[in-house]
């Protein structure tokens, strides 16, 4: 990882990972007027062979990004059979452009891959440019809506097939 930034398997409920999804959820209030996600995840959901969940920390043991997948199959949400989801994708701001979610995206992406995921897919919005940029980037194309937010205009689904 750059400047010596290391990216560790660890648990939705570890406190280091609540500490940045209290962070992005403040973000999340701030760019959608008071919204934060209200997806329904449990620390289960992130467990192996059905789930990631990876934070970054900088060499002095500061926790600066975080990122996971779990697994999804055909449902009335809109997902399809061998879905991996991403969630929780953040860097905090005074690590951002050092390329951690770019890292991050990668390992997710080989991790689902190899426990037979056939497709990533997320949910992102509107007032994160910044975010469907790295996806677009990544190979990501927009497909149709999944997921909670799949009624709300501001909702953006992406989705990449994760080839052998």
């Amino acid at each position: 990882m750059p400047n010596g930034t290391e990216l560790q398997t660890t648990t939705y409920d570890h406190p280091d990972a609540v500490a940045l999804d209290d962070r992005v959820q403040l973000e999340y209030q701030e760019r959608y007027q008071g919204e934060g996600d209200a997806t329904p995840l449990d620390p289960a959901m992130f467990l192996a062979p059905h789930g990631l969940y990876l934070l970054a920390y900088d060499p002095d043991g500061t926790p600066v990004a975080s990122g996971a997948w779990r697994s999804q199959e055909k449902n009335e949400e809109g997902y399809s059979d061998g879905d991996a989801e991403i969630k929780r994708m953040y860097v905090v701001p005074e690590a951002r452009g050092r390329g951690l979610a770019r890292r991050i995206l990668t390992a997710l992406e080989t991790d689902a891959r190899a426990a037979g995921r056939t497709r990533m897919v997320l949910e992102t919005g509107d007032q994160q440019p910044e975010a469907i940029a790295l996806y677009l980037s990544a190979g990501y194309t927009f497909c149709s809506k999944f997921g909670l937010y799949r009624d709300y205009d501001s909702s953006r689904c992406m989705a990449k097939p994760l080839h052998p």
